[in-house]
């Protein structure tokens, strides 16, 4: 029997993830490679860990978050105005774009433009997933334990190491 999934383990899994509807919102079970994630590192949606803890290689799991166990509500503050000079001059903005950008702490955020009015664009800081129950389908294809420099880095290598 393989080691159960724990804090300090990196795991395989293959998932499909659907909203309410059951539309298929991401796979990586159509020729993909396993997503490889290190359990306790924050590398993946706190609830869909929580749920893996404790399974085994070839385990199925099914899993639904409700929004706030997923990636938040949708939070009006999160939209908000600002100057089209905030943009490189070059760059084309239009409706429904997505690009990513960085909040006050310098993290990455996903951004989408929502409209655009005279020299000001209006830009969403809501994941696109926000406000949705997420259910997903996972199957654990394998279970190790993280090397120590993985452990340091807080997510796992590949096959010769990683280069940062």
């Amino acid at each position: 029997m393989s080691s159960p999934i724990a804090e300090g383990k990196v795991v395989g899994i293959y998932y499909t993830l659907k909203n309410d509807a059951g539309e298929v919102l991401d796979t990586n079970r159509k020729g993909g490679k396993p997503l490889a994630y290190l359990h306790g590192a924050g590398n993946i949606l706190p609830g869909l860990e929580r749920a893996l803890l404790g399974k085994v290689k070839n385990d199925d799991v099914e899993v639904h978050l409700e929004a706030a166990d997923a990636y938040g509500e949708v939070n009006p503050e999160a939209v908000r105005q600002v100057p089209r000079a905030s943009f490189p001059a070059h760059a084309e903005i239009v409706p429904g774009m997505r690009f990513t950008g960085q909040d006050a702490s310098g993290r990455q955020v996903p951004v989408a433009v929502q409209s655009i009015e005279g020299d000001q664009v209006t830009v969403d800081h809501n994941h696109p997933l926000a406000g949705q129950r997420l259910h997903f389908s996972v199957t654990v294809v394998g279970v190790r334990d993280a090397k120590d420099e993985e452990r340091q880095h807080g997510h796992p290598h590949g096959p010769g190491g990683h280069a940062h």
